[in-house]
This record gives structure tokens, sequence and C-alpha cells, in this order.
């Protein structure tokens, strides 16, 4: 077979795929009331949602039920990390007018709130590890770009690998040493990656240093433009999504991944990237993008925006599986844990009107709004459901990162460059308590068989 034929192949599902698919399918199917029969908790979460209880954490709480009377019942969501709310913390560095990534990200890794002269010296020492490799940037990032930033950034991660002569080494003071270098390179690691993709396709190309005297949402902003201009509010309305999404818990997808992988013993970079392949996913990191999606949609097929009986219609047929994807999904409503409120959309909702008024979007950040009051009333029409439905943190995400003009490539390796600080501090906590690797059991199904020789099959 010539060369060419082979590798078209490569890429090609043949009708032999499409027939060895189709047993695949027909020999892994597992009736779904068997997982009911054997009481396995699907998800590991309970049909109200809740958790299967997996480990022990001091980093991040998220609340979303109180008691009542012996009961627990649902409430305001609330976040905390380090045992300090989520409303507080931002609030705090808001009113003393300075960024907060720098000092939340202390908060998670350490334990406590850092003094100005401890944030002063943390933040020099990020600012030294704004640095990569020599010739990385042309032998890594510019050498066969991909068009997925969350690979693009997962191959850098395990390349870092080759550069650390102590790449192996789990003893805490080198992860730590290994994590503030990731923290500080990421932003780097995304912005080129997306330029070295652009200028393959014809764009210029331009690659700029980070600035010391920058905070990290600034850097972004600045590295990312090739005016390198932006506005204040722009910055800290990053920033503040950057710290918003640095943690959320231990159960979330991507920080078990980390506690996991971490519990095997495997390097730094290894447990980074395994993150990154939970984050990518749509049901995890990718769901603001969907939410994006989803209004361009909307604003294609809804005529007049502030016609609520047109917008209740376009969710109707959302759900009805007649509009979109026909996944039969409102993107950017409920949450596995949350069913009053996210503590996190509420914070971000008062700053985006503040930013769709300096980019004039208020018509389209009108349309938001209704949609965030009408879907929970349709999806109770519609749906059979436990618990409440409210706006998540990706409901308003994806509308700040257009109206920042961020490319639509870089959402969700934003929402890791802020989530490698949860990550960070997971797997440091993993390797401090836990000497287990974890190992949890599965019920086997299928019957054991004796062997048939080949002449008898």
């Amino acid at each position: 077979m010539a060369r060419t034929s082979v590798q078209k192949a490569l890429f090609e599902i043949t009708p032999e795929i499409q027939e060895l698919a189709a047993l695949c399918e027909k020999n892994n199917a597992i009736d779904k009331e068997l997982y009911t029969q054997y009481e396995v908790m699907r998800g590991l979460r309970d049909v109200n949602g809740k958790g299967v209880l997996a480990g022990l954490t001091n980093i991040s709480d998220v609340c979303a039920k109180k008691i009542v009377n012996g009961e627990e019942v649902p409430c305001e969501g609330n976040l905390y990390y380090r045992g300090y709310n989520i409303k507080d913390l931002v609030g705090g560095f808001l009113k003393e007018d300075h960024f907060g990534f720098e000092e939340i990200t202390y908060l998670l890794l350490f334990g406590e709130l850092p003094t100005a002269k401890q944030l002063e010296d943390f933040h020099e020492m990020l600012v030294e590890r704004r640095t990569l490799p020599p010739n990385f940037v042309r032998d890594v990032i510019m050498k066969a770009p991909s068009r997925d930033m969350m690979n693009s950034l997962s191959r850098s991660i395990l390349n870092l690998y080759s550069y650390d002569a102590k790449a192996d080494d789990t003893s805490i003071p080198n992860v730590l040493r290994q994590c503030l270098n990731l923290i500080s390179q990421f932003p780097m690691l995304m912005v080129y990656g997306y330029h070295a993709y652009n200028y393959r396709r014809g764009d210029d190309l331009f690659i700029y240093a980070p600035d010391p005297e920058l905070s990290t949402a600034e850097n972004i902003l600045m590295m990312l433009r090739e005016d390198r201009k932006y506005s204040k509010l722009e910055a800290k309305i990053l920033d503040m999504a950057l710290v918003l999404h640095m943690d959320h818990g231990g159960g979330n997808n991507s920080t078990f991944t980390t506690h996991v992988v971490t519990s095997s013993g495997t390097d730094t970079y290894s447990t980074i990237a395994a993150a990154m392949a939970s984050l990518k996913g749509p049901k995890h990191g990718g769901a603001n993008i969907k939410v994006t999606q989803m209004f361009e949609d909307m604003k294609m097929n809804v005529e007049n925006w502030e016609d609520e009986e047109e917008v209740r219609q376009y969710l109707c047929d959302l759900l009805d599986k007649k509009a979109f994807d026909q996944k039969g999904l409102i993107y950017g409503m409920g949450h596995a844990i949350y069913s009053v409120s996210d503590p996190r959309a509420d914070i971000f909702k008062g700053f985006v009107k503040q930013l769709a008024k300096e980019k004039g979007c208020e018509k389209e950040y009108g349309l938001y709004e209704t949609v965030e009051r009408l879907a929970p009333e349709v999806i109770a029409e519609k749906r059979r459901i436990y618990k409440g439905v409210n706006a998540n943190v990706d409901f308003y995400s994806g509308l700040v990162y257009s109206m920042l003009d961020l490319p639509p490539a870089l959402y969700t390796p934003i929402f890791a460059t802020a989530r490698i600080v949860g990550w960070s501090a997971h797997r440091l906590e993993e390797l401090k308590n836990v000497d287990k690797i974890i190992r949890p059991a599965y019920k086997p199904l299928a019957p054991y068989r004796e062997y048939v020789r080949m002449e008898d099959r």
C-alpha cells in the first residue's frame, strides 16, 4: 500500500472499523437497571446529586444546603477557600483595589492570607518564574501547533518534564517548586500556543515577554493583544474570573483526577496533564464554550430579543431537541451541587453588567438576564427535576470572555490557568496525607467462560 494511502487510512473510519465498533457497543452495553440493583452510584453521586465521600480536604468547600429542624434543605450557594467565603475574599481585594490572583494563590497553596510583605515577596517569586527554557517556544510550541489549545498546553506541560533535572522527585519542596513554575508559566504557554497556531494559518506572529510589573490577568491581556492595550476594568474582571475558577472542592472531575493520579506516585507534569485532559471535556471546563455557541444560535433565531414569549419558545425548542445542537440542554443552567444559586455566578453578574455598559453590549446582556429568569421555569415545566435549577458560573463567563475579546479557543485554557492553582494545592495535600493508591471497586458482570479452541469457534 502506498504511503499516501496508509496515511489516509489512519484518519478514515472504514466499514471494517464500523463493524468492529458495533461489536464494541454490543459487548460493552450494561443494563441501566443493574446500577440500581447493585446500588452503584453512577457518577459517584446519589439520586439527589450528593457525591460519594472519597476523601478529606482543607482547601475548599462547596456549600449548598443548611440544617433546618434537623433536616437538610437547599440554600443559597457558598464557596469557601481555606474557610474564607469567596464573596468576602473578592470583596476584600476589590475594596483594597489590588488584583486578587496572586493573593488567593498564596491562600490556597499555604492555607493563610498573606501579609503585605508576604504578598510582595510571593509576587516576586512568581515573576522570577515567568520564563521558559531556552528555545522552548521554537522547539516545542511552534512545532506542529494544535488547533485545540488544551491539547497544545498539555503537550507543553509534558515537554517541560524533559527540562527538569528533578522531574520525578515527589518531595513536598520539589513539587511546590514545580507547581510554582507551572502557575507562573501557564499564561505564556497558553498565549504563545494560540499565536503559534494562528501564525501557521497565515496571521502575523507576535510574542511578548511578560511584564514583571503587571499582574497575571494584566499580562494575559497584554501578551494576547497586538497593541498590548487593555482597560483597568477588563483586567479586574479577568482577574476576578481567575479567582472564581481557582478551586471548587475536591470532588470536581479534574481535581479528583489530580488526587487519583497523584496517589499513584507519578510526577507533577503527568499529574497536571491528566487534570488538563479532564478539564477539556464539554461537561466540565468546556461548558462555557457551549453557552456562548448556544447564545449565538439563539441570537440568529430569535428576532426580538426583548420578546419573552419568543425567547421562551426557543428555550422550549432547546429542551425538545429542536434547536441548537439537539441535545435537549439549556447550557449554563443547573449545577451538580448548587440548587438555589451559584455564588460565582452571583459575583460575576454585577460586574458583567458594568462591562456590558463599557462595551456597548447592554442588549446582549439583557438577553442573558431574560434567559436566566425564564430557563428555570421552562425546565420545571418540561422536566421532572429533583432539585432547583439556577445559572452556574459558565452561564456568564462565556459572555465575559467574549466582551473581553478573548478568542473562544482560550475559554477553557483560561479556566485551566486558574484551576492549576487548585490542582497544585490538592496535589500537595494528597502527597502529605495519603499513602495509598486510589482504587475504587467495580462489580464484574461477565460470566466466566471456558476457552474455545480456534477450530471450534
